[in-house]
């Protein structure tokens, strides 16, 4: 067309043409017929088409967009989302399945029967449309963390204070193997090692999560050839957290941090990411089950060596 018009008014001009056209004389058509193909732009035979025939009113019949996912299956992945730091759906479509569980386990979700299959079937553009209102709501911010008041109850030690401990006391720390991008998630290696023999322990963790962290302690906690005593960190939010913190005191565990940026208060667990994670796995990046699952496989036929 030589100028773009609305559908409608196109419709009304057709109609209003329409008529005049069909009740003219033969003499005359070509006259209307020309002035309405410089108007419209259309060719000259789809004119003759319209212009001759009555204008079929069309009814274009809006169909609900039906909903797979409920109001529950909304508030579910809210709570998963604020969980996972208020990611977008594509990155939390990659780390759901095993969210979701370890949040089930930890009693920190509870799943009916027929959101069992939700991790599995629902899409990354689905995720973003259900959590576009609490996302809108929330001003797209990355909520704060309440670590404060966390911190405030874990006490700090340094690497003056160990005063010769018995074995039991173990440092631990987080390695991400991102090949030196940390841009999306990745595999990471959660190492344990003992102040008093040097045990060292590594668990491998598909996401960066709390509720991970505690099953990777959990797990490590049936290695050691001891009873495990305390657990000495940083001050990562994957550690200081009301999770690991219950945890600790359900389990009669003394947890205790190390100061900020002062790596040599964990100068034990540091070593120990480089002698055996970095020496055994390298600085390449590891992604997705299949990788946690063969870091897992190598950490268990190593672990006595190292």
């Amino acid at each position: 067309m030589a100028r773009r018009i609305s559908t409608a008014t196109q419709r009304e001009l057709v109609e209003a043409v329409g008529q005049r056209y069909r009740a003219s004389p033969g003499d005359e058509k070509r006259g209307i017929l020309d002035g309405f193909v410089a108007l419209t732009g259309y060719h000259r035979k789809h004119a003759l088409r319209l212009l001759n025939g009555p204008m079929t009113a069309r009814t274009n019949v809006l169909r609900p967009r039906s909903r797979t996912y409920d109001e529950a299956v909304r508030e579910a992945l809210i709570i998963v989302w604020e969980a996972a730091d208020r990611i977008c759906g594509k990155r939390l479509k990659a780390v759901l399945p095993a969210l979701v569980d370890a949040m089930e386990r930890h009693g920190h979700l509870t799943l009916g029967d027929e959101l069992r299959a939700l991790p599995f079937s629902i899409s990354a553009s689905t995720i973003d449309r259900a959590l576009a209102p609490q996302r809108a709501a929330t001003g797209n911010r990355r909520r704060r963390r309440s670590s404060g008041l966390v911190r405030s109850q874990v006490p700090v030690r340094t690497f003056a204070d160990w005063d010769d401990p018995p074995p039991g006391f173990v440092e631990v720390d987080l390695v991400a193997h991102n090949g030196g991008n940390s841009a999306g998630s990745c595999v990471h290696s959660l190492v344990l090692t003992d102040i008093a023999s040097g045990w060292t322990e590594c668990v491998p963790l598909l996401v960066r999560e709390q509720g991970l962290v505690v099953e990777a302690v959990e797990v490590a906690r049936e290695r050691f050839p001891f009873e495990l005593l305390g657990i000495d960190t940083d001050n990562d939010s994957a550690f200081i957290n009301e999770t690991l913190l219950a945890y600790a005191r359900d389990q009669s565990l003394s947890q205790t941090r190390s100061r900020a940026y002062r790596k040599n208060d964990q100068a034990w667990v540091e070593q120990k990411n480089g002698a055996v994670v970095r020496h055994l796995v390298g600085h390449g990046r590891l992604q997705g089950v299949k990788a946690a699952q063969a870091l897992s496989r190598l950490y268990a036929v190593s672990r006595l060596y190292v």
